[in-house]
């Protein structure tokens, strides 16, 4: 898993406005339309066994039953006409819904 530049330079825009240390928690639950669906949180201090992923001096967080759902995966941040938001540019994704939060294996 890799945190995209993207990724950390919204972090850090987020963090200045906060004006605290926030990482990007990302989580894989049950649900959505395609079978899992990806939960984004901030959050100011990790759990003991989360993993941590950093670049440019930010961190984004996974909790151990996340890992294997998205192992060789990217979390970038897009800004598009749509909207702007988190994503994960998930390999082990067979297929995704249209707005991209949810995902089957």
């Amino acid at each position: 898993m890799r945190l995209a530049s993207s990724a950390a330079r919204r972090l850090a825009k987020l963090s200045q406005v906060e004006g605290r240390a926030l990482m990007l928690r990302v989580a894989v639950d049950g649900g959505g339309c395609s079978g899992f669906q990806y939960r984004f949180e901030l959050v100011e201090d990790a759990e003991a066994d989360d993993l941590r992923i950093e670049a440019d001096g930010q961190a984004a967080l996974v909790d151990p039953i996340s890992v294997p759902f998205l192992k060789g995966s990217e979390i970038a941040f897009v800004d598009e006409l749509a909207g702007a938001q988190f994503v994960v540019n998930n390999p082990n994704a067979a297929s995704s819904c249209g707005c991209g939060v949810s995902f089957s294996i």
